[in-house]
């Protein structure tokens, strides 16, 4: 397991209603609520969010497409948005996608390329095949059941209770974190640092660097 990112994006919220402050590789942003459900609109919403990427995804495929083809399009323009249909208990959402290509002259058969190359962008992909989405809650707290593993140059501990079995360790670094194995985490399977890194990504606290040379 390989996350896409190589790092998360990061949000976070405060006291005020309901502004976030999003950073991500290369800077931030505000994301916030409209005035109607007590935010200040001072960001994009959520859903403005969705729509953006699925859009702005729909575009820059396209436009590799196009570039690779050499057909003479400058702008490439998508408008998104949706809807929701709640039948008993089970709601169904449709996002419409409208593009055009201003200043372009396409024919048929091009239209019908760019929309099948639209239609199967990575955001796309994504929203229309088998998505889960994980939560996790991370706690810091100390606890007197946790394991213990060390050497020389780290000491980190695993806590039972707190771990929720993510896979980010074992995936990530199988020569430290070991499944099936007595004792499954081998301080000797990486260096120091590249381990304080993996546990840095645990999701819940059950993995936590203990001390470092």
């Amino acid at each position: 397991m390989r996350y896409i990112m190589q790092q998360p994006v990061v949000s976070t919220i405060g006291r005020e209603k309901y502004q976030c402050h999003v950073e991500w590789r290369n800077g931030s942003f505000v994301t916030d609520e409209p005035a109607s459900i007590g935010g200040r609109d001072t960001g994009p919403d959520p859903y403005s969010l969705l729509l953006s990427s699925l859009a702005s995804c729909k575009i820059v495929t396209l436009r590799q497409f196009i570039d690779k083809q050499g057909w003479d399009v400058p702008t490439i323009r998508a408008k998104a948005n949706l809807f929701q249909v709640r039948k008993e208990d089970t709601i169904t959402t449709t996002i419409d996608c409208d593009l055009s290509f201003p200043d372009a002259s396409l024919e048929q058969e091009q239209h019908n390329q760019l929309l099948e190359v639209a239609e199967n962008c990575p955001v796309s992909k994504i929203l229309k095949g088998n998505t889960l989405v994980r939560t996790f809650i991370y706690q810091d707290e100390p606890e007197t059941e946790g394991r213990h593993y060390a050497n020389q140059n780290i000491a980190i501990t695993w806590k039972p209770s707190l771990c929720k079995h993510s896979g980010r360790c074992v995936s990530q670094l199988p020569g430290v974190f070991r499944l099936g194995e007595n004792p499954w985490i081998n301080v000797d399977g990486a260096s120091a640092d590249r381990i304080s890194e993996q546990v840095l990504r645990c999701p819940t606290g059950a993995l936590t660097v203990v001390k470092q040379r």
